[in-house]
């Protein structure tokens, strides 16, 4: 059985309201909430690579992957 994360869950439940009720910021909401999710996801694998890379030019590319996750979140890329 897989688990959905909260910000998921909480997603699915604000888009369905918004169906029901016709209220397009729950919808704007629920989409917010899967972005941010979706950033989250990228910011933490680029958090494990640079933990994880074996030796220097392993880690350059995790810290670019990195950097370009961060300017992603930050809305620059």
């Amino acid at each position: 059985m897989t688990t959905q994360p909260e910000a998921l869950r909480l997603a699915d439940a604000l888009e369905s309201c918004s169906l029901h009720v016709g209220d397009p910021e729950q919808a704007q909401a629920a989409a917010e909430l899967r972005r941010l999710h979706a950033v989250n996801q990228e910011l933490l694998e680029a958090l494990k690579s640079l933990t994880t890379a074996p030796d220097l030019s392993a880690y350059g590319m995790a810290l670019h992957n990195a950097r370009a996750a961060i300017a992603k979140a930050e809305g620059q890329a």
